[in-house]
């Protein structure tokens, strides 16, 4: 049996839940069967893996000649990938699709090579209404495109309970073809590290703790009521945001002025604008007193996974799937967030940020309490969401899949 990939992120190119998800998932179905990946690189196609059961191929996209609003940009390179993608020859038993980028590509698999089509939901178009800012009038394609590829999916992967809970409500999809497998982690690369050289190039005092936000600047992440939360927060440790990659320019001047205001009240914020690598992040989770996770909407949250597994107490948003990562009171706390009706701005703000600060400040003002949240996120991180599980899942629903369209053939 051989799966076909279809993917935005792959390494070396990686910015996201989604493509964590992609790399380590992959990595390990390999072990069970051929997989290959198609995935969007800069330049024109090329080699990224040659192995003897993992083949990945990045597909450029040329957008020089295009006419359309540069808003559009982004939508038509990728059509143009996902034509290019197909053209290419399939010979998989079976294609898997991360992210709407990919739903064209798979609906062209399924529809002229005769194949099952599986489709993991990381997020939902629906419920990321803040995208039309970034892709104007496109918005409205990428939601079509995600719909018609979930209801014609043989198979739909929800990364949490709340997903599935979401999908079945927007998408006119049976609910025997929705399956819960989480998201996962590689606890032995996600462990507590010693070093401290990422912190010194940071300028992080190593005598003083500090609270840690990981994610891009995007209204999805909440970094902006989190930066507005940072003027409740106590003064006696630091905060250090590594934020960016943002959505839009508006939301980029948004973050300017929120920090410049956060940096005047506290006087200890510490803004790293560039994409952090892994070997970093994982010592700033390791040395963190505590991870923020102020997200207006997540699915998964695999971020909070990563700090958990580096034995740091979470604070985050009770959205989504974090329900079923972050224990309260165990793990670490989890703020309630009430939305405005139909929209992803909280009900009261002002309220949710000192919320969130106040559980913050409880976290840093005790040691004894971080150790044991810290070891709990450890245990549950290492009991229930190992890649080799997931993949074990996959693999099943697959088989079955693969089965049932050889039987009808």
């Amino acid at each position: 049996m051989k799966s076909l990939i279809l993917t935005n992120e792959f390494p070396p190119n990686i910015y996201g839940g989604a493509g964590v998800h992609v790399d380590y998932l992959t990595r390990e179905l390999s072990k069970l069967m051929e997989v290959e990946v198609r995935c969007f690189g800069a330049e024109s196609r090329h080699s990224l893996l040659e192995g003897e059961m993992l083949k990945a191929t990045a597909f450029g996209a040329n957008a020089e000649h295009y006419g359309a609003p540069k808003k559009l940009h982004g939508i038509f390179s990728a059509l143009q990938r996902c034509l290019d993608w197909a053209t290419t020859g399939v010979d998989a038993d079976i294609v898997h699709l991360h992210t709407w980028y990919t739903h064209l590509g798979g609906i062209l698999a399924k529809l002229n090579y005769g194949i099952p089509l599986v489709l993991t939901v990381h997020s939902l178009e629906p419920l990321r209404p803040w995208k039309r800012e970034q892709l104007g009038q496109g918005y409205d394609f990428t939601c079509w495109v995600e719909r018609t590829a979930i209801e014609m999916a043989d198979a739909v992967i929800a990364v949490s309970g709340d997903t599935k809970v979401d999908i079945l409500r927007l998408f006119d999809v049976d609910e025997k073809k929705v399956h819960v497998i989480h998201n996962g982690i590689d606890l032995n690369e996600y462990s507590l590290k010693d070093s401290t050289a990422a912190m010194r190039r940071f300028g992080i005092d190593l005598d003083r703790p500090f609270a840690l936000f990981v994610g891009r600047i995007t209204r999805q992440k909440g970094i902006i009521h989190l930066a507005q939360a940072i003027r409740h927060m106590h003064k006696d440790f630091q905060i250090v945001l590594c934020a960016g990659a943002p959505d839009t320019p508006e939301i980029a001047e948004e973050m300017q002025r929120a920090v410049g205001l956060a940096q005047e009240a506290h006087g200890s914020v510490i803004w790293v604008r560039e994409m952090v690598p892994k070997t970093d992040l994982i010592e700033l989770y390791s040395h963190a007193s505590v991870f923020c996770c102020p997200s207006v909407y997540e699915p998964f949250g695999i971020i909070n996974l990563e700090a958990m597994a580096c034995h740091t107490p979470v604070v985050a948003s009770a959205v989504g799937g974090i329900k079923e990562v972050v224990v309260h009171g165990e793990t670490g706390f989890l703020v309630p967030l009430e939305l405005q009706e139909g929209t992803f701005e909280p009900l009261d703000a002002d309220a949710f940020e000192r919320k969130f600060a106040g559980q913050v400040n409880a976290v840093m003002g005790d040691a004894g309490l971080r150790s044991r949240m810290g070891a709990a996120g450890r245990k549950r991180a290492e009991d229930f969401f190992s890649w080799e599980a997931i993949a074990a899942k996959t693999y099943q629903l697959y088989a079955g899949l693969v089965a049932d369209h050889r039987a009808k053939a």
